[in-house]
């Protein structure tokens, strides 16, 4: 798999990292400054994993690198670090985080005429590297938001003139599934397309989450066949295979399939419950206990994951009824809606929203609340079929809601004579 073929944001961290790699062993020139634009985590780790790897030895670790904050110091301070040589390591390596600061209210011209006096005549013993996650890079640059793009222009006229631009934009959902089926094959198992999809599209191709959930994955299909695994684990496993085929010496008898991806991966357990949710808030009755029976069957604990469900039940209904109370109509508000913890996956803020939207008022979502915790009560009191409640509570609240009685009705008596 050639670089070619690699999105925006991989594409500039390979060649990054080659650039790296080539000066590290006397066969290409380094920059004096590195902009890594771009808030996507997961590339941003792999670039610095690479500088750390090149230049910092862990021995020299204390002495030769700094990461220094322009919220806490001063840009001159940090130029003043670059130009005194380190008598303690041969080279430095100084990371620079909060670059926003450069470019908040103020002219800054003292600032940047610093830095230009600087590049004139860099420290070659020193090498700068400014952490601008303060953009947001899209997958397709040509959707990137207005007022990045006036932040991002405004970088390259400022530090691009000094520095090299490496430009991490997010990684998409295809980038995403490759870089996983990558991975698994570095580490001698085949990733099949339907769980890369499911496993990139449950986590909305972050790419943090991606990484972390594959390497559960590896883990357990490795333990479930038995099969050989590359113990850097995804994290450090090169984007694409390098050198001979290790499937041809495995075979693809080891091997991750969506049966296994939605046992391991929570989001993608969520997915199902979402489904539930959604039939549920559509009145469809049947197909809502049909969901739970799946539910059910495909969970390992079976009848005693009734908890479980109940819990995820109720923090989804709770979300429905904030969507509500705070009339949330499109995705890019249910971030400011929902808090720090109490957010879905970003795949199901637009299924919610308009599961929300299906119940008429406050009162219709606080029902579904108070029968999840007369469910939930009925559980923790030992009943004799835990299925049984959870079916009970899925058909009443995927019915029509009755209409209230009003206070003053009294039942109609008849009489025979």
């Amino acid at each position: 798999m050639t670089a070619s073929r690699w999105g925006a944001g991989f594409s500039a961290l390979n060649r990054f990292i080659a650039e790296i790699d080539a000066a590290a062993v006397g066969k290409g020139s380094l920059r004096p400054g590195y902009v890594l634009a771009g808030d996507e985590t997961f590339l941003l780790d792999r670039c610095r994993a690479a500088v750390l790897k090149a230049f910092v030895p862990p021995d020299l670790r204390d002495f030769c690198l700094s990461d220094l904050d322009l919220a806490s110091t001063s840009l001159f301070e940090v130029l003043d670090l670059a130009q005194t040589p380190s008598l303690m390591a041969p080279f430095q390596v100084i990371f620079v985080r909060n670059v926003r600061q450069l470019y908040t209210r103020g002219a800054k011209k003292d600032e940047f005429a610093a830095l230009d006096r600087y590049f004139r005549s860099p420290n070659p013993q020193a090498l700068l590297l400014f952490i601008a996650d303060f953009l947001r890079i899209p997958a397709d640059a040509r959707r990137m938001d207005m007022d990045d793009r006036n932040r991002y222009e405004r970088l390259t006229e400022t530090l691009g003139q000094h520095c090299g631009m490496i430009e991490l934009a997010r990684v998409s959902e295809e980038d995403a599934m490759r870089w996983a089926v990558a991975t698994a094959h570095e580490a001698g198992l085949r990733l099949e397309p339907d769980a890369a999809r499911e496993l990139t599209d449950a986590l909305g191709a972050d790419m943090m989450l991606v990484s972390s959930e594959l390497e559960k994955l590896l883990l357990y299909a490795t333990g479930k066949t038995g099969a050989p695994t590359d113990r850097r684990g995804p994290q450090e496993a090169p984007l694409a295979s390098r050198g001979g085929d290790r499937s041809s010496s495995v075979g693809w008898s080891a091997r991750i399939t969506l049966g296994d991806v939605e046992t391991m991966v929570l989001a993608a357990k969520q997915r199902s419950l979402y489904e539930l949710t959604d039939a549920i808030s559509a009145r469809d009755r049947v197909r809502a206990l049909a969901l739970l029976h799946g539910l059910l069957n495909s969970s390992d604990a079976g009848e005693d994951a009734a908890i479980g469900h109940l819990h995820m039940l109720a923090r989804t209904f709770r979300q429905m009824l904030v969507i509500l109370e705070k009339n949330v109509r499109d995705s890019r508000a249910i971030w400011q809606a929902l808090w720090q913890g109490f957010r879905m996956p970003p795949f199901a803020a637009d299924d919610l929203i308009r599961q929300a939207r299906r119940y008429k008022s406050r009162r219709d979502l606080t029902r579904c609340l108070r029968r999840v915790a007369r469910a939930d009560l009925e559980l923790r009191s030992s009943p004799p079929d835990k299925r049984l409640v959870l079916e009970r509570l899925v058909y009443d609240l995927a019915s029509e809601p009755k209409p209230a009685q009003a206070p003053w009705a009294s039942p109609q008596l008849t009489f025979e004579s």
